[in-house]
């Protein structure tokens, strides 16, 4: 547990919450049981609860992992009243951690991050804003794992099979679709709150934050689109490399069948109508001879029709 003190305003940060430190809060700030329980565990969407001394907010952003090349879920649990403002999470926000770090060591940062109103609900404008801004860096590494993907299936002299890609591909950007969709309407709701928590002058910035989800949103729909249509292309040009394979191998199963029926026929133990007429040695010759012609003959008919 960490705090920074500007002027009359105060930033608890805690780091892997335990129940040792929700105690302490329920005891300073007389904070709901149901929300220090929040702060343990993982719950399922993004919220916001109003009271009358505190606002308690849950906000979801993605952290990426690195093992299984996914995207999980970080939840940012907040408190926010006046005067104060308490941010509980596991330490996976690289960006929080930075602003942190920065109001610790440097007055200048303190005073850029809590603003003109010198208000804890400009600081919380500043830590929502930054971490959404964070996602536009993530979807920019997905849309370079796209063109990656795009420039094997339609670059390369032969396609590989990319279905393995494209489906961590589609998996992230559902994932990141899934955290957004919730935390929509918790920033529009917050926008229009109590103003003794959120100065009025306030309610433009976390518009502005609305209208960064949004953006976010309308980029990753574009992005299933894309990986979506990729998949599809995929498919087509695997089924199209299998198909060309299989028709090679029917001409070569098709030229054999004649040949195969000429050594079958030549290998029986019967007498042949006209092989007392050559001699031994050119039986192999003849039959050979034979058989390159019917090699070339159906060579010839496939050609004709356009099978090869």
């Amino acid at each position: 547990m960490q705090d920074v003190k500007f002027k009359k305003n105060k930033w608890i940060n805690i780091v892997h919450p335990n129940e040792k430190d929700t105690a302490m809060l329920a005891k300073k700030f007389k904070f709901h049981d149901l929300d220090l329980e929040d702060c343990l565990q993982k719950t399922e969407r993004p919220k916001i609860d109003e009271y009358d001394k505190y606002l308690f907010i849950i906000l979801q952003f993605p952290v990426y992992n690195k093992r299984h090349h996914r995207y999980d879920t970080e939840q940012l649990n907040i408190f926010i009243g006046q005067n104060y403002l308490v941010t509980l999470h596991q330490g996976r926000l690289k960006e929080l951690n930075q602003i942190f770090e920065k109001c610790q060591s440097s007055i200048k940062s303190r005073k850029l991050l809590f603003g003109e109103s010198q208000s804890t609900g400009y600081l919380l404008y500043e830590i929502i804003s930054l971490l959404f801004e964070s996602i536009f860096k993530t979807t920019d590494k997905i849309q370079k794992s796209i063109r990656q993907v795009e420039m094997e299936i339609f670059e390369s002299k032969r396609a590989k099979d990319e279905l393995f890609n494209i489906m961590v591909l589609k998996k992230n950007v559902i994932t990141l679709r899934k955290i957004l969709l919730p935390q929509r309407s918790v920033i529009a709701t917050l926008e229009h709150k109590q103003k003794r928590f959120l100065p009025t002058d306030l309610v433009i910035y976390f518009d502005d934050v609305v209208d960064q989800i949004e953006s976010l949103w309308n980029i990753l729909g574009t992005q299933k689109e894309i990986v979506e249509s990729l998949e599809d292309t995929n498919e087509s040009l695997l089924s199209h490399n299998i198909n060309e394979t299989i028709r090679t191998l029917t001409v070569f199963s098709a030229i054999m069948l004649p040949l195969t029926f000429m050594t079958g026929l030549f290998g029986m133990n019967v007498q042949l109508p006209f092989v007392d007429a050559m001699s031994q040695g050119g039986h192999f010759w003849t039959i050979l001879i034979l058989m390159g012609g019917i090699i070339l003959l159906m060579l010839a008919i496939f050609k004709w029709k356009r099978w090869m």
